[in-house]
Formats: structure tokens, C-alpha cells, sequence
């Protein structure tokens, strides 16, 4: 390929004797190809004068002829080695879709350390991340920490190893799992959905994760929880659903890793069947098992057993928790099974390819439980919309609610700042996990101006309902005198990063109050689902092809 002409100096101030660049006729044109770190300087005078003799001349158009192909060469070497160097450091997963919106990916990062165990940095670097802008918002959600257990390499400074004797009464190890909300108690039933949730997140937006490094933190996070649910399932027939009396728990206020009231651990079984908490718990398992598919398989594989067995003892021995179990009824009060039990084997034909499960979801009960033509929202008691969704083959967490809802013609309340609102419980579960969004009205896109997410922005909430963060790491407190700090006027303490709270009123207003538990309590499946929502939104493009 013929190199262009050389282009003539651009007019500068003077050279040296004073005359104008522009109007004097330089003695060389100057060529510099940059390829990286190389750069070739040729410089090709002119002669001013005839040359004296014409073998001198030959030889010295020989000299600039092999000067160019060497130039050429040396070009066409250092293009050929940066693209395979570059194809080399590509990594082997689906890369993501146009550039990362950076807003987004600080977002993401925030809310990966929600669930991190392993590699918690420290907060100093925590707040710079949720400072700037959708890369650092995920790494704020996993920032918040409801995990029990003995926390491996932990930096975070107000949180310390809890729940170690949990399930030593029963002879198994239900020290891991999250603690639910803001609370000391480990509830089955949301703490399963919330590890489905980020299944589908991993398996939907792994590259995305990965583009961002935060796809290990949430691997890393969904064995956390994985881990207790195979430990609470020591029979085909047996899952424990709950560690920690309610009633005792919400009668004092204390940090998890100083409390001393006695944790029981409860179970459904073949008297006291609870087919909802056992199918979510086989669908997380065969969600996770996925994940796991490539990098653990032998780990894959026990969490599919589990999986298969868990639905068997669902459907083999139809009952409602909550009923079977009266006392939960207040908490996470149970509205029925049949959602779950095509939930979970929607995941599990996923996981095996059988065809007995995608039987299962339409021949033999589609029509009869999925309640086709109303209306549903996917929360962590309904998975009617997450199960006709992957009926459809819609899975996809930016669009597929919205086709649901829209083709059937459902009448959506919002408020006046552009929330989608169904109830004042927990309002943003429901905005979240319907629509992305809601994404920038959580970040601070809000008439109250204030993020929803903790530690992201210049104005979250200071006054979250949670133990931990609202009693100082050093105080010595018991069960009932630690309700001081419930009531005190001071901002917590301890800051939850990473934390979703409850949400805003229908008017768009925020009570910052730790007492205000309705708004101001964070969950673990509002973080579940953030997690999925950005890390959806943390490239330009929503295009992204299925798992499937």
C-alpha cells in the first residue's frame, strides 16, 4: 500500500532565521508512524542542488526505496503482533455487548460487596467506589453485610464471626446463610429466593460481572448461602427453613456477635410439609448448580442432587409452610406452593435438559397452577412471573418483565417521581425486580434527591434499621438494654454499605428513622435483585443472549 503524501509543515511562529514557517520551503518533510511503543522516525531530505553525478543519485533513491519497505514491514509486524497479543488476553466468556457505562459499573461493584466473604476491602476504598458513577454501585450492594458464620479474612470492622453453634442442638452445621434484613434470624424461604435471584444474575450477566471483576465476588457470595442450604438439607425428606425464635429476637437489640438467647433450628418434613420453601430451595440449588457447572463440578453436581431430591419431598408431600409452621405466619407468611413448584422445575429441566421437568411446567400443571392471564409480580412469596417467563424464553431481566405486564394489560401505579408502586411494604422489591427502570430513581433520581442504596451518592439513608450498624463495635450491651440505640437521635455508627432499604411512600417520601422499619430495613433479595438489575445495565447495550 502506497504511504500518502508528505504533508508540508502546518505555519508555526519562525524558525530560527526569523522567516515565517508558513512561506519558507523546508528542507525535509517529516514522516512519524506510531504503532504502540513503536515509532519510526524516517527523516528523507531533499537536495537542494542537482546532484553531480547520476550514480550518486541511483543509489540514494535505492537507499529511500529500502528505507520504506523496511518502514512498511516493520508496520504491518507490530499491527500483526498487538492483535494477537490482544485476541490472547481476551477472556473466554461472552464479552460484553458495545462499552461499560461507567455509572452503573461503580454501582455494581458496590453491590457485589454486599455478599463478599473472602476479599473485603476496606472502607476507605468502599467509599470512593460508591462515590463514582454504575460500576462502583455494585460493589455498594454486596458491601452490606448480613452474613453469618466465621468470616474468613474480614476487614469490615463492626462485623466478627456469629452463629457459630447454629444447628449444633441438631447435630449439622447451619452456620453459614444470611441473616434476614436487619434482624438476627435465618429465614429459609426469602434466603433461598435471594440465592436463585443471584443465580439467574450470574448466569444472565457473568460477562457483564466479569467486564467489572465482580463476577468472583458474586460466585463467591451464592456459595455462601449455597453452602448452608445443602448443610440444612441432611435428609431427602428434612430441610430446615429457620434458625432463631422471632418472637425472642425482636425483644432485644443486640449485634449478632454478642448475642447469647437460644437460636432453635426448624424443619419441614413429611408431618409438617412446606412445599413452597422446599421448591425454592431445590429451584436455588439448580440455579446455582449452573453456575457452578465449569468451575466446581463435582460441587455442581451436589447441589443438583439436592436439587432433584428437594423437589421430590415438594411435591411428593403438598403443604404451605406457613400453615404447617403458625408462627412464622407473621414474618414471611407463605400464599401458597404451586408458583414454587414451577419455578423449580423451570430450573431444573435448565440444569438437566430432562424432559420430565419441562413436562412438568406445561403438559402435566402449566395451565392449572401457573394462573395465565392475571396479573403477578415476581417477589419472594410469587414466582409466577419469573416461572412464565422462562416458559416463554423471555429470560431476560431488562425486558421480559415488562412484556409479561404489558401484554396483559396490567394498570401500574406510579408515584409522582416515576416509581413503580404496588404496596408500602417494602415498595422498592417490587420496583426493582419489575423494571431497570428503576435503577436511577434508587441511585438518587428522586424528588427526595437521596440514593437508596448506602454509601453510594452524597445522600443515602443514615438511620438504616439494622443491629449491626446502629450499635458501636466496642459497647457492652445485653438483649433489652440495647434498644437505646434503636431509639437513639445519633446517625448509625456503623455505615451499611451496600444496603437496600425498604424504600420511599407512594408520595415519594423517605422518613429516615431507624425505628421506621417499614422504609428503612434492608433485605437481602432487594440486593439480590439490584445485583441482577445493574449488572444488566452495566454495558450499553441490552442485548444479551440467554443462558439458555
Amino acid at each position: 500500500m502506497p504511504f500518502p503524501p508528505f504533508p508540508s509543515l502546518s505555519p508555526l511562529a519562525s524558525f530560527g532565521n526569523g522567516q515565517p514557517a508558513g512561506d519558507y520551503d523546508p528542507p525535509f518533510h517529516l514522516l512519524i508512524i506510531s504503532r504502540n511503543k513503536c515509532k519510526i522516525l524516517l527523516f528523507i531530505m531533499e537536495a537542494k542542488t542537482k546532484f553531480k553525478s547520476d550514480s550518486t543519485e541511483w543509489h540514494w533513491w535505492l537507499l529511500v526505496a529500502v528505507i520504506a519497505v523496511l518502514v512498511a514491514g516493520a508496520v504491518y509486524i507490530t499491527v500483526w503482533r498487538n492483535f494477537h497479543d490482544l485476541q490472547n488476553k481476551l477472556p473466554h466468556i461472552r464479552r460484553p455487548p458495545r462499552g461499560v457505562t461507567q455509572k452503573y459499573s461503580d454501582a455494581l461493584r458496590i453491590s457485589t460487596q454486599f455478599f463478599d466473604k473472602d476479599e473485603v476491602h476496606t472502607l476507605k476504598k468502599f467509599k470512593y467506589a460508591c462515590d463514582s458513577v454504575f460500576d462502583g454501585v455494585l460493589i455498594c450492594c454486596f458491601l452490606f453485610e448480613p452474613a453469618a458464620g466465621r468470616l474468613e479474612n474480614n476487614q469490615i470492622e463492626w462485623r466478627g464471626d456469629s452463629g457459630l453453634r447454629d444447628g449444633k442442638e441438631e447435630n449439622i452445621d447451619l452456620s453459614k446463610g444470611l441473616y434476614d434484613a436487619g434482624d438476627l434470624i435465618k429465614f429459609g424461604f426469602p434466603m433461598a429466593f435471594t440465592a436463585t435471584i443471584l443465580a439467574w444474575s450470574i448466569l444472565e450477566y457473568g460477562q457483564h460481572m466479569e467486564a467489572v471483576k465482580e463476577l468472583k465476588h458474586a460466585q463467591e457470595s451464592l456459595k455462601w448461602i449455597t453452602d448452608y442450604l445443602i448443610n440444612a438439607h441432611p435428609s431427602d425428606n428434612v430441610l430446615y427453613i429457620q434458625v432463631g425464635d422471632p418472637d425472642i429476637d425482636h425483644k432485644c437489640w443486640e449485634r449478632p456477635e454478642t448475642t447469647t438467647e437460644k437460636r432453635p433450628a426448624i424443619q419441614v418434613n413429611n408431618s409438617y410439609p412446606g412445599s413452597d420453601v422446599a421448591a425454592e430451595t431445590a429451584a436455588a440449588m439448580a440455579a446455582a448448580s449452573l453456575v457452578f457447572k465449569n468451575h466446581d463440578a463435582h460441587y455442581s453436581r451436589s447441589l443438583l442432587k439436592h436439587a432433584q431430591k428437594l423437589f421430590e419431598f415438594a411435591d411428593s408431600y403438598p403443604g404451605i409452610y406457613s400453615k404447617s409452621i403458625p408462627q412464622i405466619q407473621d414474618y414471611y407468611n407463605s400464599s401458597g406452593y404451586l408458583d414454587e413448584l414451577l419455578w423449580a422445575a423451570s430450573w431444573l429441566y435448565h440444569a438437566t435438559g430432562d424432559g420430565y421437568y419441562i413436562s412438568y411446567v406445561t403438559v402435566m400443571h402449566g395451565n392449572a397452577f401457573a394462573n395465565w392471564g392475571n396479573p403477578t409480580w415476581l417477589s419472594w412469596d410469587d414466582k409466577l412471573a419469573g416461572m412464565q417467563t422462562e416458559r416463554m424464553n423471555l429470560i431476560d431481566f431488562q425486558s421480559t418483565i415488562f412484556r409479561i405486564l404489558f401484554d396483559r394489560e396490567l394498570h401500574i401505579r406510579s408515584s409522582a417521581g416515576g416509581l413503580i408502586w404496588v404496596n408500602e411494604w417494602d415498595s422498592l422489591q417490587y420496583s426493582i425486580a419489575t423494571s431497570f427502570l428503576a435503577a436511577d430513581y434508587v441511585l438518587g433520581n428522586n424528588p427526595m434527591n437521596m440514593s437508596y442504596l448506602v454509601g453510594y451518592g452524597l445522600k443515602y439513608p443514615q438511620y438504616v434499621h439494622h443491629r449491626g450498624a446502629s450499635i458501636q463495635v466496642n459497647a457492652t450491651t445485653g438483649c433489652e438494654d440495647g434498644f437505646k440505640w434503636l431509639n437513639s437521635t445519633k446517625p448509625n455508627p456503623n455505615l451499611a454499605i451496600g444496603a437496600v432499604v425498604g424504600g420511599p411512600f407512594l408520595n415519594d417520601t423517605y422518613i429516615d428513622s431507624r425505628n421506621n422499619s417499614m422504609q428503612a430495613e434492608p433485605t437481602t433479595y432487594n440486593s439480590a435483585f439490584f445485583v441482577g438489575l445493574l449488572s444488566g445495565l452495566v454495558t450499553s447495550s441490552s442485548v444479551v443472549r440467554s443462558f439458555t
